[in-house]
């Protein structure tokens, strides 16, 4: 056993968030859909890719730089949009955008977020993004948008995969979608009470606790579970690739399509005007049993070739994660649960000494597998004798009559584009 004095990796916090919030805060962000299946893959199939050691290369300079979006980063990753954030850390969206803009990176900012889009942009010096659902209220949709032009916000991630809610078995044991009974609820309210320095820091300190970018579109809501009817009825189950035309035509910069989990959808994205897709399951909580996110990624950026960019999402843990991902076509990764952990764990300095670490490994990872550059991380960095079953398709390999899927295989070699 070691002491454990200091956290070290994404597993460590983990460990500090379980210890620190009450279960069904935890068990709400670290759940998945059904029996998790896919939750499961998402992190088991990044960590089955092995990487190819190369040594005596000259890699006494590296550099994990990007630019995409005309924004430049200091590596391949960005802050994926969490919802109910700041129920886990006090103002925890205004913490996680002061900490990725000190580090270099972009952070994105959920509709359903605590703190709203004007307290962040006080927060902030330099736009964030801003991800955004299609709402049945399309004036609503609009009013969002011109909120978050007026902040600053130039990148808009737009969530497709949410046409109606997955079922999360851990929420639904814990009552968070209602039904318990008097007993049920006294032992809910025992739960957050046990846990003082939450109840303080958060409970307390860090009202109000309301979806701080809907809170005008219903007044008399003064908790997240106040808002859940009216949420849920606003998820329109009838978008289809031409509200995505409309939405480009609305908005003016780039945009991100998030949620795409199949070369057909991932031509159609490009088809309807996206700039770029995020290759994701949601982090495994909307349908359990598809495929892992990292699974899926090299058949999208086949199938979209140079169009747009392609990221991911769902299972990066680790630096030697994102260079797996740019291994197999994506230009950048997004995580989610990491940085909320760190948040709900150790606070501002906790998500800064995370992202500090990942950067480490990432540079680690770079300068073992002799790619000194993020454009130099190509396959060539995999051991593909030692590829899983799961991600030894067709699609992997430098095909000479096209990809398993119609599309023409691309040589994955060769340097991404910037955007």
């Amino acid at each position: 056993m070691t002491l454990n004095l200091l956290p070290a990796s994404t597993a460590d916090y983990r460990r500090l968030a379980k210890q620190r919030l009450p279960r069904a805060l935890f068990d709400y962000i670290d759940g998945g859909a059904y029996a998790e299946r896919t939750l499961a893959a998402n992190v088991a199939d990044f960590e089955a890719i092995a990487l190819k050691q190369r040594v005596m290369r000259d890699v006494s300079r590296r550099d994990a730089r990007i630019s995409l979006f005309g924004e430049d980063w200091a590596m391949p990753l960005a802050l994926a949009p969490i919802g109910l954030g700041g129920m886990m850390a006090r103002r925890a969206e205004t913490l996680a955008a002061r900490t990725a803009e000190k580090i270099g990176i972009p952070f994105c900012l959920s509709t359903v977020s605590i703190c709203s889009l004007e307290e962040v942009a006080k927060a902030a010096t330099k736009p964030f993004w801003f991800q955004l659902y299609m709402l049945k209220d399309r004036g609503h949709v609009r009013d969002l948008l011109a909120r978050a032009r007026a902040v600053g916000v130039k990148t808009l991630v737009f969530t497709v995969d949410l046409a109606v809610m997955g079922a999360r078995y851990r929420d639904m044991r814990n009552g968070m979608g209602g039904g318990l009974s008097r007993l049920g609820r006294l032992r809910l309210a025992a739960d957050y009470a046990a846990h003082l320095p939450w109840a303080y820091d958060v409970g307390i300190r860090g009202k109000p606790h309301v979806f701080g970018n809907l809170a005008s579109y219903v007044p008399r809501a003064s908790t997240p579970a106040d808002f859940g009817g009216w949420v849920a009825a606003q998820f329109d189950a009838s978008v289809t690739w031409k509200d995505i035309e409309e939405l480009r035509r609305w908005w003016e910069g780039p945009l991100v399509v998030k949620g795409v989990l199949s070369p057909e959808d991932a031509r159609a994205a490009a088809g309807a005007g996206a700039d770029a897709v995020i290759v994701s399951n949601h982090g495994g909580r909307q349908l359990d049993g598809v495929s892992s996110s990292i699974g899926m990624t090299p058949r999208v950026a086949d199938a979209v070739g140079d169009r747009i960019a392609v990221l991911m999402d769902g299972g990066v843990r680790s630096g030697a994660g994102i260079l797996r991902a740019l291994a197999l076509g994506a230009r950048a990764v997004l995580i989610g649960r990491p940085w909320i952990w760190a948040l709900a764990g150790r606070g501002e300095r906790g998500l800064s000494a995370l992202l500090k670490t990942i950067k480490a490994e990432l540079d680690v990872a770079m300068a073992l597998t002799a790619a000194p550059t993020a454009a130099a991380i190509t396959r060539d960095v995999l051991d593909v004798s030692e590829t899983p079953p799961g991600l030894a398709q067709p699609h992997l390999t430098l095909a000479k009559n096209g990809a398993s899927d119609g599309t023409r295989t691309r040589d994955l070699r060769r340097d991404r584009p910037t955007l």
